[in-house]
């Protein structure tokens, strides 16, 4: 009698955890979402293992407070913490305007970020080099990009990506979306270990949140 009420408790319990995270899930890349990101963010030169990598839907709300559905796919190492931290951010009615897979992009930062849009996972080799970059190993996550672009000055040139940022480099005006060390976002991804392109110092890369070297070094040891 006692095995079979806790057998049942255990169902229901199952079930209702299913049933309110119906829109906060994780998955294994399917044969469905493979052929969406072949050739794209998961290029012919692909080096990682797609069993290394996750697929997320969440929710999440704009600047209006409209709920939209959002995909990602990032790595498995960071699938749990990233699912948390959008999970939290949509409950505190945070402001995420995108979170589309860049494959809707054909895979084109430039475009995803010009976009505003948020994501993780696009293979790329750093320049000049075999090793992987973190986005490249989906262990690097980018929010509201283009209220948050990358930018360095190189020879008295700015660079900044996305190219059309240029209103929202200087961080000490006001505006929507702006990620700050005040800020929810920052917050939560720094709770979880993560870096912030933000504080860097030769460069700022305000979109960008990141594991660190020493923890992709273990993860990847041959990444070199």
């Amino acid at each position: 009698m006692l095995k079979t009420i806790l057998t049942v408790l255990l169902i229901v319990l199952t079930f209702s955890t299913s049933f309110a995270d119906e829109n906060f899930y994780i998955s294994e890349i399917s044969d469905e979402i493979f052929a969406r990101i072949k050739g794209k963010s998961f290029k012919d030169d692909c080096t990682l293992p797609v069993e290394d990598l996750r697929y997320l839907h969440v929710l999440h709300k704009d600047l209006d407070g409209k709920t939209h559905e959002g995909e990602m796919i990032c790595n498995k190492y960071i699938a749990d913490d990233v699912l948390e931290i959008l999970k939290k951010l949509f409950e505190a009615d945070y402001p995420i305007e995108k979170i589309r897979l860049v494959d809707e992009y054909n895979a084109d930062d430039e475009l995803s970020m010009r976009d505003n849009n948020s994501s993780s996972f696009n293979f790329r080799f750093i320049s000049h080099t075999t090793k992987i970059s973190k986005h490249g190993l989906g262990l690097a996550v980018d929010i509201n990009t283009l209220y948050n672009p990358y930018t360095k000055v190189v020879d008295g040139k700015r660079i900044l990506e996305p190219a059309t940022a240029g209103e929202y480099v200087d961080r000490t005006k006001d505006f929507p979306y702006k990620i700050d060390e005040n800020d929810l976002c920052y917050k939560l991804f720094i709770e979880k270990g993560f870096e912030w392109g933000g504080s860097w110092k030769s460069a700022k890369d305000y979109q960008h949140f990141e594991i660190p070297d020493d923890v992709v070094a273990k993860l990847y040891p041959n990444n070199k």
